[in-house]
């Protein structure tokens, strides 16, 4: 008859204190969040976008989150088109971004950056420190008339 195995004894505290948390490094880099992303304005919708629009999408949000918020706002906005949006402007056909506690959150609403060369559109949001939140994609330039 064959022996029965024996249950091997493991002390929990010993297991925790052997796995140390990975430790990431702080980066001033951009990185982008999708909390505020907005999809019910039909204006801001990419539902009927086709895969080139969201390739693009990633390759653009690749390539920004190399950069400081610095980096993208001033030395390189006017080749990403990126500039603060002045709600106010008679050619904005929106007056803010609709978020709950918008005036808390947003000290400057932006276009961030457009996804390429007159192709596939815009995409606006806003920076708190160095997490920029994309709240609209705007893929047929409707933010400006």
């Amino acid at each position: 008859m064959p022996k029965k195995p024996q249950k091997t004894k493991v002390s929990r505290n010993k297991l925790s204190s052997d796995i140390s948390p990975t430790q990431l490094k702080s980066t001033p880099n951009i990185s982008f969040s999708f909390v505020y992303l907005q999809q019910q304005n039909p204006k801001f919708s990419y539902n009927q976008q086709d895969v080139r629009y969201f390739t693009a999408l990633l390759e653009r949000l690749k390539s920004l989150s190399t950069m400081t918020v610095t980096e993208m706002t001033v030395q390189n906005a006017k080749s990403l088109r990126c500039h603060p949006i002045d709600w106010n402007d008679s050619r904005v056909t929106e007056k803010s971004f609709g978020i709950p506690n918008e005036k808390q959150l947003v000290d400057t609403p932006y276009q961030l950056f457009q996804l390429s060369s007159n192709e596939h559109g815009r995409v606006h949001g806003f920076f708190i420190q160095n997490m920029c939140y994309i709240v609209w994609l705007d893929p047929d330039h409707n933010l400006y008339s």
